[in-house]
């Protein structure tokens, strides 16, 4: 079990709730957390770059200067790839990056990526966000208290939340639902944010479904999925 410790907005421990580690997994699997990494970076890529050939570009066949005599290299045309604004030898051409993984490597690819935050002493809990109405400032107070100073996820039950607009300006965090959390996500910022009772109602839709024949799912690796 791994404890971890819920505090105050002024930073001060008042609670602490138990976290099983067979739930998300019962072990880092970093290899796992590579391969789910890379993909959900592959899939995001549009894949749509493009430049010209030669038979592409709008030049004229004609021959730029005599053959000899110049004095200059023997040029054709004028969209040979090694002049300025010829075509490229090596086209780029629109291409898919996107890659396969099962769903049940991707849903404990997602747990394996909490559970190393949760290792690593890198989730923070608040007993509750106490915002009448939107304040970076008071945001960023609450930041320094909880001793976060480098890039934070805010994981948050409602995006439209005081504190979840308090925390839209500041630049080292990011706001994201908690039912979409991800490896991609996770593995990007150094710190975890929420509250006790979004987490903890988190931890109960996973444990509604405990085991998720995660080690079939990665027995399956092989399998594919159209998903």
């Amino acid at each position: 079990m791994i404890e971890i410790p819920v505090h105050n907005q002024a930073g001060k421990k008042v609670a602490s709730i138990k976290l099983d580690e067979q739930l998300l997994g019962g072990e880092v699997r970093l290899s796992l957390l590579k391969q789910a990494y890379v993909r959900q970076h592959a899939n995001r890529r549009q894949g749509t770059s493009k430049t010209k050939t030669r038979s592409e570009t709008a030049y004229s066949g004609r021959k730029l200067y005599r053959q000899k005599g110049s004095g200059n290299a023997r040029r054709g045309s004028r969209g040979a790839n090694i002049l300025r604004g010829g075509g490229h030898g090596l086209a780029k051409r629109p291409h898919s990056w996107r890659q396969r993984m099962p769903k049940r490597m991707r849903q404990l690819a997602n747990r394996n990526a909490l559970l190393a935050k949760a290792v690593d002493g890198q989730i923070k809990l608040v007993d509750d966000f106490k915002f009448d109405q939107p304040s970076t400032k008071s945001f960023n107070l609450l930041l320094n208290s909880l001793k976060i100073d480098r890039s934070c996820l805010f994981a948050s039950a409602s995006i439209q939340s005081p504190a979840a607009r308090s925390a839209q300006n500041l630049l080292d965090v990011s706001l994201t639902h908690i039912d979409r959390l991800n490896v991609f996500d996770l593995l990007n910022h150094w710190f975890v944010l929420s509250d006790r009772k979004t987490f903890e109602t988190y931890l109960n839709r996973l444990s509604d479904h405990p085991a998720l024949s995660l080690q079939s799912g990665v027995q399956g690796a092989g399998k594919k999925d159209d998903s």
